[in-house]
């Protein structure tokens, strides 16, 4: 028979040679790539979140909370000031430095085991987070401190003294309550940093810029410092925030200024691109800063300290103010203040009607305009005065973006 030439369509048996390679082999292997590909991806997933739920549990473990303090301001809940006093949703922080000279602090000096509040902030948050102030309690301002219960359970006597001696006596809760009696301020949170905490905050973001107006050199503070702007570290930013006598006049006042002075600098270095959006430089502030505090048990979880840094973050540095309560050296003893009125009144006054307060760099002189009534003239507090409480007059402060070497 003879061989038939004639062509014949191609067919499921007789694929094309052009055609791209089909079967079963090309389907297992592009499941096979699929398979590796998901897995690969659920893997660096798992890994993240794994990383992610250790950096988290690590970062909220660190953060201790008073509970003890929690306690005592829960039995005299009736005592304090109501929490519809102030703006809704405006938030009151007390910002205590301890002097605790026990365990690593116990190499500053100064009497074994006593603990007082060395520098007090109240830390007032506007409801819309467009402004912030911050107002420093003078440590040796004559207050009427509250009776409150001891470490050993025991009750002290209500009576004047020097406001620090009321962390002294009855820990953060006392100093609470005489900050809430003396203003009539609601404090929703408190956070209570140390010696050790303070330097190891300032180390995690790099040091801190200030503006020295003249050369120091103090054993006592571990100064040694040229005039000019100095970045400073751990223990000499430690100094240079506590040192009083050998500086300046020696006065609290100073030694406050130079605090301000300090926060303001470190808010503007915290606020900088280079540490927020720096993984390598944020891990360590997070966990310096995690490690330092101790604080009431609605602040102390990283979600609720993260949360109000990020309020402070969107707030504008020219909108972050930092002033002393106005006082004056105490009429029965120079070497004590007492607050001058009716600026302080105004003062707290403005804060429960969350007003933003204006302020004027120190040793400048007030404008006739500046907040305050017509003719009025700056009293020695550094506030101008006002024949009415419910005003507000412009107080002696700063911003957190003034540049304190150009003031000098």
């Amino acid at each position: 028979m003879a061989e038939d030439d004639t062509e014949h369509p191609p067919t499921d048996e007789t694929p094309p040679t052009d055609a791209p390679p089909s079967g079963p082999g090309r389907a297992r292997r592009r499941r096979r790539w699929l398979m590796i590909t998901a897995g690969a991806v659920a893997f660096l997933l798992a890994a993240t979140g794994v990383t992610f739920w250790i950096a988290y549990r690590k970062l909220d473990g660190n953060i201790r909370t008073d509970s003890a303090t929690d306690q005592l301001l829960a039995k005299l809940e009736a005592e304090r000031p109501s929490r519809a006093t102030g703006a809704e949703g405006a938030r009151n922080i007390l910002l205590i430095g301890s002097d605790d000279r026990t365990g690593t602090n116990s190499s500053y000096g100064g009497p074994s085991g006593t603990r007082r509040s060395d520098t007090t902030i109240l830390l007032h948050l506007a409801a819309d987070r467009k402004h912030a102030t911050a107002v420093s309690i003078p440590r040796d301002v004559m207050v009427t401190v509250p009776s409150c219960e001891k470490p050993d359970g025991s009750r002290s006597k209500p009576g004047t003294m020097q406001f620090n001696w009321a962390f002294e006596l009855g820990g953060p809760a006392c100093s609470i309550r005489t900050v809430e009696q003396l203003s009539g301020i609601r404090v929703d949170h408190y956070v209570i940093l140390d010696f050790s905490g303070f330097k190891t905050m300032v180390d995690a973001i790099g040091g801190v810029e200030v503006c020295v107006p003249q050369p120091i050199h103090d054993k006592d503070a571990k100064l040694d410092l040229a005039a000019g702007r100095q970045m400073l570290h751990g223990e000499q930013a430690l100094g240079y925030v506590r040192a009083r006598e050998t500086l300046g006049d020696g006065s609290d006042t100073q030694r406050m200024g130079r605090q301000q002075q300090f926060l303001a600098s470190l808010i503007r270095k915290v606020q900088s691109q280079g540490v927020l959006l720096n993984p390598a430089k944020l891990w360590p502030v997070l966990d310096a800063a995690t490690s330092s505090v101790k604080a009431d048990s609605g602040l102390s979880s990283l979600g609720a300290l993260y949360d109000l840094t990020e309020d402070l973050r969107g707030i504008p540095s020219p909108d972050v103010v930092f002033l002393t309560a106005p006082r004056r050296p105490y009429r029965y003893d120079s070497d004590r203040d007492e607050f001058v009125q009716p600026q302080t009144t105004q003062l707290f006054t403005a804060l429960r009607a969350d007003r933003q307060l204006a302020v004027r760099p120190p040793d400048s002189t007030p404008a006739p305009d500046a907040g305050a009534s017509p003719g009025a003239a700056a009293g020695s507090d550094g506030a101008a005065a006002s024949p009415s409480a419910s005003d507000s007059p412009t107080f002696e402060g700063r911003t957190a973006d003034m540049d304190a070497c150009a003031q000098h």
